[in-house]
């Protein structure tokens, strides 16, 4: 039985699974967008998000040096750190969380394999916004809209009786 066991093994030992999984970040955040079997890429989602939330907090030149180095030691590939920092991290700035999108591409002829492609979501074009217009901060409310939507609904009907009056021609 396998009772309180979170983690999906892949079918590797550590070593190989901390290395792909080390690989496969780098190249997503290089890319911005790879392909591969739907579970590496569930695995990857667990492993790159917390890496990106990284990026975001900073408060001291030392805080920031710390994630840097933090950093390093999961992905093993500076050029991939300085992009997440520079390029990725100021640009999700605004994002609560959810960083990575992933989208099922059917199935893989030769073993029937479930592939997926795993994105990064504010590096889309097609989904997002476009490249002149920024990103706003994301709203946070637990209100319900019913108090709104109930403010719209007696506003407009008390603007319709007299939008209805027409002079009538005998």
């Amino acid at each position: 039985m396998r009772h309180g066991d979170k983690i999906n093994n892949l079918g590797r030992t550590k070593s190989h699974r901390v290395a792909m999984m080390a690989n496969m970040a780098s190249q997503l955040i290089t890319y911005k967008r790879i392909v591969t079997t739907l579970a590496k890429a569930k695995a990857l989602r667990t492993y790159i998000e917390p890496l990106i939330t990284k990026t975001k907090k900073a408060d001291s030149k030392e805080q920031i040096m710390h994630n840097h180095r933090l950093v390093f030691s999961y992905l093993n590939d500076k050029a991939s750190v300085k992009e997440l920092f520079t390029v990725v991290g100021p640009k999700v700035a605004g994002r609560p969380g959810g960083y990575t999108r992933i989208i099922k591409l059917g199935i893989r002829l030769g073993d029937n394999a479930e592939r997926a492609m795993i994105e990064l979501v504010d590096f889309n074009e097609i989904y997002g916004k476009g490249k002149g217009e920024a990103a706003a901060p994301a709203k946070k409310t637990r209100r319900s809209g019913a108090s709104k939507k109930k403010a719209e609904s007696t506003s407009d009907s008390a603007a319709e009786p007299a939008a209805s009056e027409e002079p009538t021609a005998e």
